[in-house]
C-alpha cells in the first residue's frame, strides 16, 4: 500500500506541479497555470507493472484545496481514499482511518509532502533544489520533464513527464523498478462548488 501511495501521491503532487525547468521559461509556465482555491476532477490512470502485458487501470476523483492539501478518491475498480496534507497521509477506506502516515516519521513522506506544498505554493526555487527540470512552452501549452536529484525522492518518485496548459492534463511516472504510471486528468471544475460536501468534510 505505502507503494501505491507514493505514486499516486507523485502524481497528485505533479497535477498542481506543472512547472520548471531551468533552462525553460519558469516565469511564463508559471504564468499559464490557473491557481485556484478549489481544484477538482477527473483522473484515468494506468499502471504497467513491469513484466506484466496487461496494465492496470483505475479512475476516480482528486480535489486540491489551497491551504489544506489534496483528496485522491479512487471510484474504480474499487473505493479508496487518500488525503495528503502538509504533516501526514491518511488513507480512508469508508469514513474510517485505515492508516496515517506521519511526515515526521517516514522521510519520504516528508519528501513528498514539501514537493507537493512547493509546487501548491509556486516555490519553484524549492522544486528546483530537489528536481533536475527540463521543459519548453508551444503556444498555449507547455511540457515538463523532471528527474530527481535525491536518491530517496528517485527512488520513490522516479522520473517525471507532465504537459497541460492552464492546468495540468497528463503525468508520466517512469519509477526505479521499472513501473509506469500514466495519469490523464479531465472535467476540470474550480471555486467552491468544485468540492462536494462529502469530500470539504475529510479536509
Amino acid at each position: 500500500m505505502k507503494k501505491h501511495i507514493k505514486v499516486l501521491l507523485a502524481g497528485l503532487c505533479l497535477m498542481a506541479m506543472a512547472p520548471l525547468h531551468a533552462a525553460a521559461p519558469v516565469a511564463k509556465i508559471e504564468a499559464m497555470l490557473a491557481k485556484p482555491q478549489q481544484l477538482c476532477g477527473r483522473f484515468d490512470q494506468s499502471k504497467q507493472l513491469a513484466g506484466m502485458k496487461k496494465a492496470l487501470a483505475s479512475n476516480g476523483r482528486f480535489c486540491v484545496v489551497a491551504g489544506k492539501g489534496v483528496l485522491w478518491r479512487t471510484l474504480q475498480p474499487f473505493p479508496n481514499t487518500l488525503r495528503l496534507t502538509r504533516d501526514e497521509i491518511v488513507h480512508f477506506q469508508g469514513e474510517r482511518v485505515a492508516m496515517r502516515l506521519d511526515a515526521k516519521t517516514e522521510p519520504v513522506v516528508k519528501m513528498i509532502n514539501s514537493v507537493l506544498f512547493s509546487l501548491l505554493a509556486g516555490d519553484l526555487a524549492q522544486l528546483d533544489t530537489l528536481f533536475e527540470v527540463d521543459g519548453s512552452i508551444d503556444g498555449g501549452t507547455w511540457q515538463v520533464a523532471l528527474k530527481a536529484r535525491q536518491p530517496a525522492l528517485a527512488k520513490a518518485i522516479g522520473s517525471i513527464r507532465l504537459d497541460g496548459g492552464a492546468f495540468v492534463k497528463n503525468i508520466s511516472i517512469s519509477e526505479a523498478s521499472g513501473d509506469r504510471t500514466s495519469i490523464v486528468f479531465s472535467a476540470i471544475e474550480t471555486g467552491p462548488a468544485a468540492i462536494t460536501p462529502q469530500e470539504a468534510a475529510l479536509f
